[in-house]
């Protein structure tokens, strides 16, 4: 089995989007063409923007991806549970779309029976751990950030750490929003590893508005893909040829 790229966008904020698009409409863009959309929502202390989780939680569903709300002291494991977690709810997506094709009807993987069931989540286990992940952060310098961009990048380092015990390839970039000259800013392209994070966010400067859709829409457009959600796989040979159904 030949096994492709699974695409995630990380977005991490801590506020509602006020300028360009609507950040919902561009996750659900995303998610149409194979593209997970994941928001972590960092809460100030003693404080709870209704408005702002309303917001995570939106972009969160509509880009198919996984929401989390939590202080900035809990960032870094967050950061990788919401990574890990996303990756297997896509993979069994797939998985789940690959039962349909070969049965011809709506199964649904809790369907199988319990034996099929387990071989079945070997598949979406082995996957998570082989398949090339390509995770694309974008990370919200709106004037509130200011005082968190120091544990959004030991969060992100610390994800860079744990993914490398993984069989397969990882792969980060990384957005700013509001950028220096312009609403979204490119500040750091593919990379296996999270090495040159400290110099980046040294430099970084914060602002007032929050363009988040904007991001989200560049995030599109540098991953380039036009695919849907089956062809992040592509199979020599079905992968689950070996189950006998």
């Amino acid at each position: 089995m030949k096994v492709g790229h699974l695409n995630q966008i990380l977005l991490i904020t801590d506020g509602c989007s006020n300028q360009g698009e609507d950040p919902i409409a561009m996750a659900a863009l995303a998610n149409e063409q194979g593209i997970t959309v994941n928001v972590i929502g960092i809460m100030e202390e003693h404080s709870k923007d209704e408005k702002a989780l309303d917001e995570v939680e939106g972009i969160a569903l509509a880009g198919g991806g996984v929401n989390q709300t939590v202080y900035a002291a809990e960032l870094s494991q967050t950061v990788q549970m919401v990574t890990q977690k996303a990756m297997n709810q896509t993979l069994k997506g797939v998985v789940n779309n690959e039962l349909k094709q070969i049965l011809g009807k709506q199964t649904e993987l809790e369907e199988l029976p319990p034996e099929k069931r387990g071989e079945v989540m070997d598949v979406v286990d082995e996957l998570g751990e082989t398949i090339h992940l390509r995770v694309l952060v974008l990370v919200d310098t709106s004037a509130s950030m200011g005082p968190k961009l120091q544990t959004v990048k030991e969060a992100l380092f610390d994800l860079s750490i744990s993914l490398n015990s993984r069989i397969g390839d990882n792969e980060f970039a990384m957005f700013v929003f509001p950028g220096k000259k312009q609403e979204v800013e490119r500040v750091m392209d593919w990379t296996p590893k999270l090495d040159s994070l400290s110099p980046i966010f040294a430099k970084l400067s914060t602002g007032g508005i929050t363009p988040t859709g904007p991001a989200i829409r560049e995030a599109i457009s540098y991953f380039g893909s036009n695919r849907s959600r089956r062809s992040m796989l592509s199979n020599e040979e079905s992968s689950l040829d070996g189950f006998g159904m």
